[in-house]
């Protein structure tokens, strides 16, 4: 038995990562001050994208694309039904409305072939999921987009330093949004980003984050000179929200992404070490890679079939927490939780392809700091179980 409990998901913060926030902390700025654009910049560098503008979570990154992006009552967004609940959430804080479209029963993201079905003169985007970190099938989906106008919100919480055809996920959206909660690629403690090549949403985006406040003198609606020259002088021109993130989280984050391909190349690692000791197992299915993709392995989500298997799903967690290895599972369909039964609705049996799949999801423990010992004892433990 290892000598601590593994997690499903765990961030790994070093001596040089921490000595950077001491630094931020023992300055004279703390919240708004350098490390802010300094991680933008690193950031969008990194995604090959114009833009990035860091918040204080992945959710609010995605209500502040959906803000953007012009999301209002009567609105139709479509998404999948297999993602954290932020996803749709999004769509619902701004008044529009979340329209679901099945999984791929094989990548589990959008089934790209079921979305035009779902598109109507309400219509006006899409919010992909790069699901445990896989990018979606984007050529097709934006072949959609481009037929209908319509634009895409990548929610790409998961896929940080994942690519689609040899290009990194980031610069290929309208809006891409990334999450550095704890579990993710890397982290900030909690916090964003949302990266774009557009310029226009890029500026609104900037604005958004503080209030709907600018001082910029170009974008000051006065015509007082004297305000304009005047230092003290801000407008408010948008209802918004104080989502920013601190310089010391982003002196954190400048620090990880110098660790990011290093992280995502071992999550690749334990990915085919978990492949290759389950793939000849009859219950078990392995995760799937399409090929042209490079997954960041934020997942590693295996489907079991309980019921050939004779066991529940319940014991199975059971047995392995005893074992101090801590299983969960991504995700309870979106469109199952009582609010949007209640309230948009949904109901059981709407997208089978996604409930079936939930039924024997259970994502298995990754993340870089896991050892040999720590990947043997997981793969021992759950054939014992089997």
């Amino acid at each position: 038995m290892v000598d601590r409990y593994l997690n499903y998901g765990l961030h790994w913060v070093d001596d040089k990562d921490i000595k950077e926030v001491v630094r931020v902390l023992r300055s004279e700025r703390i919240t708004q001050g350098p490390k802010v654009a300094e991680f933008e910049e690193k950031l969008a560098d990194y995604c090959d994208a114009k833009y990035a503008v860091v918040v204080s979570s992945g959710t609010a990154a995605l209500h502040l694309a959906s803000l953007a992006l012009g999301v209002k009552a009567g609105d139709e967004v479509i998404t999948s039904p297999i993602t954290f609940i932020a996803t749709s959430n999004s769509v619902l804080y701004c008044g529009g409305k979340p329209v679901f479209v099945d999984i791929d029963e094989k990548t589990y993201n959008i089934d790209a072939n079921k979305i035009e079905e779902k598109i109507n003169h309400n219509t006006k985007g899409i919010i992909i999921v790069d699901f445990a970190g896989q990018p979606c099938d984007f050529d097709e989906i934006k072949k959609i987009t481009q037929k209908y106008n319509l634009w895409i919100i990548e929610d790409a919480a998961h896929a940080l330093g994942a690519e689609y055809k040899g290009k990194k996920i980031g610069g290929l959206s309208d809006l891409t949004i990334f999450s550095f909660h704890p579990v993710k690629a890397i982290t900030t403690g909690e916090g964003g980003a949302i990266v774009t090549n557009n310029k226009a949403l890029y500026e609104k985006l900037i604005m958004l984050r503080t209030h709907g406040v600018t001082k910029e003198n170009s974008k000051l609606k006065t015509q007082n000179d004297e305000a304009k020259s005047a230092q003290w002088y801000y407008e408010m021109q948008e209802l918004s929200y104080n989502y920013r993130i601190t310089d010391f989280q982003c002196a954190l984050g400048i620090s990880q992404l110098k660790k990011l391909d290093r992280f995502i190349q071992r999550r690749r690692e334990i990915a085919w070490a978990y492949n290759e000791a389950f793939k000849d197992i009859n219950e078990i299915t392995i995760p799937c890679e399409k090929h042209g993709v490079k997954s960041a392995y934020h997942l590693y989500v295996l489907q079991i079939d309980f019921g050939k298997l004779g066991k529940t799903r319940k014991q199975l967690f059971d047995y392995m927490e005893e074992k101090r290895i801590f299983l969960q599972v991504h995700y309870i369909p979106v469109h199952l939780q009582p609010y949007y039964r209640e309230k948009l609705g949904y109901r059981i049996g709407n997208f089978p392809v996604a409930e079936n799949y939930y039924q024997k999801a259970i994502s298995l423990p990754l993340y870089p700091k896991m050892d040999k010992g720590d990947i043997e004892f997981v793969i021992t433990t759950l054939k014992r179980f089997l």
